[in-house]
């Protein structure tokens, strides 16, 4: 069995798969992959569809996003099977994407209000009320995340995001903010299965852990595993990981835990001394699994 591992940059994450998935024999062979140096020829019996159809699967562990939607599209349209898939990567790296699965699909969620001009966008923060959470559609680790406590300070964040941003932060994202009770919690889903989870303790209200916050280890019990489990599924996701809030008011459906966002390129090195869960071994695994259902249906 051939598995193709590729990055972007080999972090620490990349390592423990690539240690993992020598834990499970010579049967298994794991090659990584930089392709910043590849080039891929999109005709019909390539050099690119012959090399890569030659692996049984695609493991993404690319920093790039824009690596990452790229590739994974073209290995697809190669019929090679990839985790996670295109669309996963697609929906769950843009923020509207995936509170527009997450709602179909009944997953509760911070009310969300999208708006293209600045005069929606204030309009969707009055409606939200103060204070309220301006968010990129696309971004991680907690950056550019802005709360406006006043309409001063929405008009002033809207009007530069507006003006300097990329089109991208001139999809105005709007949230309310939920008084989280000084935690979010992150869960780790492995092929539909919850393996693990942390909680992200901080005094500010943005608690990445990116940004300063301690994590520490919780049992995935209850509603957090469910709404995990649920919320990897809308998203067909193989390796994700689900952020998570506790409201401290009860939704219409008698539920407290809200699903804030689905990570489809989760990073681990930190947590699985803080979880006891060996989480690159669980992934590798899983990676292999797939691997040979995909051999089996050939």
């Amino acid at each position: 069995m051939r598995i193709a591992l590729i990055y972007t940059r080999l972090r620490t994450e990349e390592r423990m798969l690539l240690d993992a998935f020598e834990t499970l024999g010579s049967s298994v062979t794991v090659e990584p992959v930089d392709v910043r140096a590849e080039a891929f020829d999109l005709s019909e019996g390539s050099p690119t569809a012959e090399k890569w159809s030659g692996y049984d699967l695609v493991l993404d562990r690319c920093v790039s996003l824009r690596a990452s939607t790229t590739i994974s599209r073209v290995l697809e349209r190669f019929g090679v099977r990839t985790i996670n898939r295109a669309d996963t990567i697609e929906i769950a790296s843009d923020k509207l994407r995936t509170s527009l699965a997450l709602e179909a699909n009944g997953i509760p969620t911070p009310r969300t209000l999208v708006a293209v001009e600045e005069p929606g966008a204030l309009d969707a923060v009055e409606q939200v009320g103060y204070p309220a959470v301006l968010k990129p559609t696309v971004g991680s680790w907690g950056r550019l995340l802005a709360r406006v406590n006043d309409r001063d300070a929405a008009e002033a964040v809207i009007e530069h995001r507006a003006t300097l941003g990329s089109s991208a932060q001139q999809v105005h994202y709007v949230q309310e903010h939920v008084d989280k009770p000084g935690a979010d919690y992150r869960v780790f889903v492995v092929g539909g299965e919850p393996v693990a989870a942390i909680a992200r303790r901080s005094e500010h209200w943005v608690t990445n852990t990116a940004r300063g916050a301690r994590a520490e280890g919780v049992e995935v019990t209850g509603e957090l595993r469910d709404l995990s489990a649920r919320a990897a599924e809308a998203v067909r996701g193989d390796v994700v990981a689900v952020d998570l809030f506790e409201s401290p008011e009860r939704d219409p459906r008698g539920r407290r835990m809200l699903v804030n966002e689905v990570n489809h390129s989760m990073e681990f090195r930190n947590s699985v001394d803080t979880t006891g869960v060996n989480i690159p071994l669980l992934v590798a695994k899983h990676a292999v699994a797939v691997a040979e259902a995909e051999r089996a249906t050939a």
